[in-house]
């Protein structure tokens, strides 16, 4: 059998995991744009923590363009050539980002224009490959895999980001304790994980994809709707409508520490671009082990909608808002506080909680009357882009306000740290509210 549908069951176990390396090939380019540029922009070259905030803020907002994305690939008869497509253009714009970065010092202005260029690229790559490649997930799988495929990839997607962090960590490490930072090495090593990610993409998506679909409760036998139409049908639909606010609440309280973290890790605990990176990864690890125990003990392997899934939600909520709140103390406490374990803590109440998510998504996404899961998916990318985006602009800014107003980059971060925690409980509130909608409007597709 090839990697792609078998005629009874769908996709595959192999090729959803080669739509997991997809996964894995985006969030590797991703890291380097969201956490260690915006590291190296803050602590090696002085700029104000908003410049790359706002980079990646508008990354996210060119990301509002994923319903488009997911529509064009609903019109299409094939999703792998905006997956393939997005994945280059990706990694054109991490290379971009990457020589903007180190031309910093020498002109700044054209450095940051050539930056907002290289972001522009990084959210429309990740919106058409990302999009196209969820999609697929949700119209190749059969409904009784569907959670689970979501989380596979999720996870593989997780691995990646840890592996290209540890290996790129690895890398940047100086070779004696006092070596000055050298951007020749930061260009080779990002380059390197840019142009692996588009190698293991292509040959990820070679025969992927399945050439017919498979499923008659997920085929649509009407035309595909035009874009107002897709967009009209999925807002009058009330469990579409609240989980896209959901959606957006918990990946804003989710969002708000990525681009501070490496940032803390080097300005109040004195880390070095290499150590931080490898505390970004720490993290992620983090992020990984709680996808695979939530994944296991909520049943989302089970291929359907667990009946605890709001348990598993509101605990990594929960258990983030604790985390966050270690970290609140650590910013006053300084060296001595035991970071690592606190931030894979963080990591792993934030991998409970996704995991659970991310199964809700994958089931409503082709339970709409005319919609395809491509449109519907964009529409949940952006408003998780949306909350990324604002999220991490919005913890950046607040910590610039802080440490101007408070003298001091320990009390600025906890500011930050304890106003995440504050939103997580929020999030936390509306889980309880949104999942039970969820389940009790969709408890057929998961039947």
């Amino acid at each position: 059998m090839d990697g792609g549908a078998s005629s009874a069951r769908g996709l595959s176990w192999f090729a959803i995991a080669r739509i997991g390396v997809v996964q894995a090939s985006i969030g590797a380019i991703v890291m380097l744009a969201t956490s260690l540029l915006n590291r190296v922009m803050v602590v090696e070259y002085s700029l104000a923590a908003a410049i790359p905030a706002g980079l990646v803020a508008w990354h996210y907002a060119v990301q509002l363009g994923r319903p488009l994305f997911g529509h064009g690939s609903d019109k299409g008869r094939k999703r792998t050539p905006w997956i393939l497509g997005g994945i280059i253009v990706l990694a054109a714009g991490a290379m971009l980002a990457i020589n903007a970065t180190v031309m910093m010092d020498s002109n700044r202005s054209f450095a940051i224009g050539l930056a907002i260029l290289g972001f522009t690229l990084i959210g429309a790559g990740v919106g058409a490959s990302g999009t196209s490649a969820l999609a697929l997930l949700a119209s190749g799988v059969a409904p009784g895999r569907r959670a689970a495929a979501a989380a596979t990839t999720w996870i593989m997607m997780v691995a990646g980001i840890v592996i290209s962090a540890a290996t790129a960590g690895t890398l940047l490490k100086p070779a004696f304790p006092n070596e000055p930072f050298s951007p020749d090495r930061l260009v080779s090593v990002a380059s390197g994980v840019a142009i692996a990610a588009v190698i293991a993409t292509a040959l990820a998506v070679i025969r992927l994809e399945p050439a017919r679909q498979v499923f008659a409760e997920t085929a649509k036998d009407e035309p595909t709707p035009d874009f107002r139409a897709a967009l009209a049908e999925i807002y009058a639909e009330p469990a579409a409508r609240r989980f896209t606010v959901f959606i957006f609440v918990s990946m804003l309280a989710y969002s708000m520490q990525d681009l501070i973290l490496e940032p803390f890790a080097g300005l109040v605990f004195d880390m070095s671009p290499g150590a931080s990176t490898q505390l970004s990864s720490m993290q992620h690890g983090g992020v990984l082990l709680g996808m695979i125990l939530a994944g296991i003990g909520g049943s989302a392997f089970a291929g359907r909608m667990p009946v605890d899934l709001k348990i598993w939600i509101v605990t990594g909520c929960v258990g983030s808002a604790i985390a966050l709140s270690g970290l609140a103390m650590a910013a006053v406490y300084g060296p001595g506080w035991p970071l690592a374990a606190n931030v894979f803590a963080l990591g792993f109440c934030n991998g409970v909680f996704a995991v659970a998510a991310i199964g809700a998504m994958m089931g409503l996404a082709g339970s709409g009357e005319k919609t395809r899961e491509g449109v519907r998916m964009g529409v949940w990318g952006a408003s998780q882009a949306i909350a990324f985006g604002l999220g991490g602009l919005l913890g950046a800014l607040g910590v610039d306000f802080a440490r101007r107003t408070n003298q001091g980059d320990g009390d600025a971060f906890q500011l930050i740290f304890a106003l995440e925690a504050g939103l997580f409980i929020i999030a936390a509130g509306l889980a309880l509210r949104a999942t039970r909608r969820i389940h009790s409007s969709q408890k057929q597709v998961f039947a």
